[in-house]
């Protein structure tokens, strides 16, 4: 399951002569990062029925919910675009709030572009953590979503003043047993010429099929074109491109990446699966994307 190869571990499930509550759970763990939704609510934006399971626990069942409960149900809530319902929860909560809750609620108000509350839940994030990188960089994301520069560069001059440092992002890919690894406009990799050649070759063919770029992800205030740029060098398109290059064709491609991936990356993963008619399984912080025929199976919920 951790390598997003459920049928092989449906198959090997299934053989156990016996089953416990270890490998139901193995089970159910690889069902939600390989975005099976019939396994959980939360990974696949089902909020009426996640609700609904939330509040029978304590209604029909005596299970009093935990701190994990009330964080899936905030992940919910905001990414549904229901902020103002997903603070209340939060106040509401019987437990002490943790890091993670003012954490989904702060990466939710990107997407819906909500600075009032990003800057209340950046504000309990960094109370609860003041070294915390998230809490700055998502606040910073916020305002950039929104074109408020100013008060990027502000965010980005309280992390200088509290020495507090963005983990970087990167990507690898195995090829022949050989890890590469690549970071958003590598200038190491011994063979950046030929993967640059090939993004610009993808380019051209993603435009033909109707691939935009989508600038909001580009976080820096500079012109369009130079936006573009900027994206196509993102450290999983150099991924991608490098195992087209070198894998055979008709085996996956498989990325490993150490933060979520972002909606631009996420777009041209699609459009890429289609024209190349190579799946393409990115890993990312979340869950595994299963890149296949111009759709994921995360449903672009993620």
């Amino acid at each position: 399951m951790k390598l997003g190869s459920i049928e092989t571990a449906e198959k090997l499930f299934w053989e156990m002569p016996e089953k416990n509550l270890v490998t139901w759970n193995t089970m159910i763990s690889g069902y939600v990062e390989n975005s099976r939704a019939e396994a959980a609510c939360n990974h696949a934006g089902l909020l009426d029925l996640g609700t609904d399971y939330f509040n029978s626990m304590r209604k029909d069942y005596g299970v009093e919910p935990k701190p994990d409960h009330y964080s899936c149900m905030v992940d919910l809530l905001s990414r549904a675009g229901k902020l103002d319902e997903a603070v209340d929860l939060i106040k509401k909560s019987p437990f002490k709030p943790h890091p993670a809750i003012y954490g989904t609620l702060l990466g939710a108000c990107r997407i819906h572009k909500n600075t009032k509350i990003a800057e209340f839940a950046a504000k309990n994030l960094l109370d609860l953590d003041p070294t915390s990188a998230a809490a700055y960089v998502q606040l910073a994301n916020v305002y950039a979503a929104t074109n408020k520069w100013n008060d990027v560069a502000r965010v980005r001059q309280l992390m200088n003043r509290s020495n507090v440092v963005k983990t970087p992002g990167y990507s690898w890919i195995d090829v022949k047993n050989i890890v590469h690894e690549f970071r958003s406009g590598d200038r190491i990799h011994p063979h950046l010429g030929s993967i640059h050649e090939k993004l610009n070759e993808l380019e051209e063919k993603m435009k033909l099929a109707g691939y935009v770029p989508d600038l909001e992800c580009a976080l820096h205030d500079v012109g369009e074109a130079e936006k573009k740029q900027l994206l196509l060098r993102h450290s999983e398109k150099l991924a991608i491109a490098y195992g087209l290059m070198k894998l055979p064709p008709g085996v996956p491609i498989r990325v490993f990446k150490n933060l979520r991936i972002c909606a631009d990356c996420h777009r041209a993963a699609k459009c890429i699966s289609e024209i190349e008619k190579r799946e393409i399984i990115v890993r990312d912080t979340t869950r595994f994307h299963h890149f296949k025929d111009g759709s994921c199976s995360c449903r672009d919920y993620w």
